[in-house]
C-alpha cells in the first residue's frame, strides 16, 4: 500500500486531544511578526566570520566570529560544525529574547517570565 503524498497533512490538535480540526488543503501562510524577523537579521548582522583561516602547529583550524569568539576544530568536531553551532545558538539567543510572552517554548526559561 502506497501512501498519497499529495494528501494534506493534518493540522496540530485531533481526535487524541479533545478537539477537532480538520486537515489543510493549501499552503498557510503567516507573515512573520517584524521582531522576531529583526531579531534573525541581528544574529546573522553580529555573528559572522571575519580574516582568514589559520592553522595552528597541532592542526587545530580556527576562524574568528564577528562577536570576538574563536571557531575551532576540535578532537570530536570540525569547524565547520562549531561555526554552524555558534551560529544556531547567536539565533536561538536573538529569539529568545525577541519571543512574545506566552507562546510555548520548548525549553523553560526558569522564571524569565516568558
Amino acid at each position: 500500500m502506497t501512501e498519497d503524498l499529495h494528501e494534506p497533512a493534518p493540522v496540530a490538535g485531533g481526535p487524541d486531544d479533545g478537539t477537532s480540526s480538520e486537515p489543510v488543503s493549501e499552503p498557510v501562510s503567516e507573515p512573520v511578526s517584524a521582531v522576531l524577523r529583526d531579531a534573525k537579521s541581528r544574529a546573522r548582522a553580529t555573528h559572522y566570520t571575519v580574516g582568514t583561516l589559520r592553522a595552528d602547529a597541532d592542526g587545530t583550524l580556527w576562524l574568528e566570529c564577528s562577536c570576538g569568539t574563536v571557531l575551532r576544530n576540535g578532537p570530536t568536531w570540525t569547524l565547520d560544525e562549531h561555526v554552524r553551532l555558534h551560529r544556531a545558538e547567536a539565533k536561538y539567543l536573538e529569539l529568545s529574547q525577541a519571543a512574545p510572552p506566552g507562546i510555548p517554548r520548548l525549553i523553560d526559561l526558569d522564571g524569565a517570565g516568558r
